[in-house]
């Protein structure tokens, strides 16, 4: 297991970030939010390649957020702007590219079938950009129950991003979720609730927390990423997870 957060933990650009959380946490979740016609946050040339060279200087990896806004699930999404993306970063090696599929499913009026036909066909296009198929790792969204990511998985040999502050926003017992889903999982997502999600994990009862961490410690190999966006709720989440395993008795020590 690897421990990482976001490229937003400092309000500076995503090379400041880096530079500042080498040796701080194992892996880095490059958020590429800004893209289209507004512009956007890709990092240069000379950026990537300074990246590159933190990352083998520090044992650094990796993760990489496409933006928000894509709307794969769409009848016409902007499926250009993502393979973009996954392009412009590939020279980075990330241990995984996060996708949502957007729409909010909760909505009566949506057809679930089309929403499910378009994922796939914007999902089956980013795969013939990456060498692994599991390097495609779809969220679980708040908007989405869970089967809907269960009926990805059982169509494509993607991986998925676990979120669980989402499941927590959305009232659900998280554990079996995990179990079920980690067997395909490249990344887990975990932040606190409190009046809203992605905040410091210290928010929520050990009696939420632990057992979900003890179901990563057993059972992932993969990139843990605090999914927050300040110093202080970074060293909040760090705290809080080597707490939850001095409570679960394991005197393994994933940080640096």
């Amino acid at each position: 297991m690897r421990l990482g957060t976001t490229s937003y933990i400092y309000p500076a650009d995503i090379l400041t970030n880096v530079r500042k959380l080498a040796g701080v946490v194992q892996d880095v979740e490059l958020l590429i939010f800004e893209a289209g016609e507004h512009g956007n946050n890709y990092p240069e040339r000379k950026v990537l390649q300074e990246l590159r060279r933190i990352a083998a200087a520090s044992d650094l990896t990796f993760t990489v957020h496409l933006p928000l806004d894509l709307d794969l699930a769409a009848d016409r999404p902007a499926l250009a702007t993502a393979l973009g993306v996954v392009r412009h970063t590939t020279e980075l090696a990330p241990h995984g590219f996060v996708v949502h599929l957007d729409g909010n499913v909760r909505d009566q009026t949506l057809d679930r079938s089309r929403w499910l036909e378009n994922s796939v066909r914007s999902l089956e296009a980013l795969l013939q950009e990456v060498p692994d198929p599991r390097k495609i790792c779809v969220e679980n969204l708040e908007s989405q129950p869970p089967e809907l990511l269960d009926a990805v998985l059982a169509l494509l040999p993607v991986s998925c991003c676990v979120d669980v502050g989402h499941l927590w926003k959305q009232g659900l017992d998280p554990v079996p979720l995990l179990d079920a889903w980690l067997p395909r999982a490249g990344v887990v997502h975990l932040h606190g609730l409190g009046k809203r999600d992605h905040e410091r994990l210290s928010l929520m009862d050990p009696a939420e927390l632990d057992p979900v961490v003890a179901v990563l410690a057993r059972d992932f190999d993969g990139v843990v990423t605090f999914e927050i966006f300040s110093e202080a709720d970074l060293l909040d989440c760090l705290e809080a997870f080597k707490r939850a395993r001095e409570r679960l008795g394991s005197g393994e020590d994933f940080l640096p």
